[in-house]
């Protein structure tokens, strides 16, 4: 997978936000073959592992995925 690129502060401040809120929302993002991916999520988290974030969530049958912020196409609700 390419080098990590860290986002914008005030798209990652609305991440946070989105977290403590327990939002949902439609996640549209590529995946590690670059293929586009798109779910309807529940924000948890954001985690950072190995100098890269990532966005913790659950999708409706509650399962948890780990999304890096700099694979994510859409931004999250408000």
């Amino acid at each position: 997978m390419e080098k990590y690129i860290p986002i914008q502060c005030e798209v990652h401040d609305l991440y946070e936000i989105a977290c403590m809120h327990r939002s949902t929302g439609k996640v549209v993002w590529r995946d590690d073959q670059d293929a586009q991916q798109s779910a309807l999520l529940r924000y948890l988290d954001i985690k950072i592992s190995d100098h890269q974030e990532y966005l913790i969530a659950e999708d409706e049958q509650g399962m948890r995925l780990e999304i890096r912020l700099d694979r994510i196409d859409s931004l999250p609700p408000r």
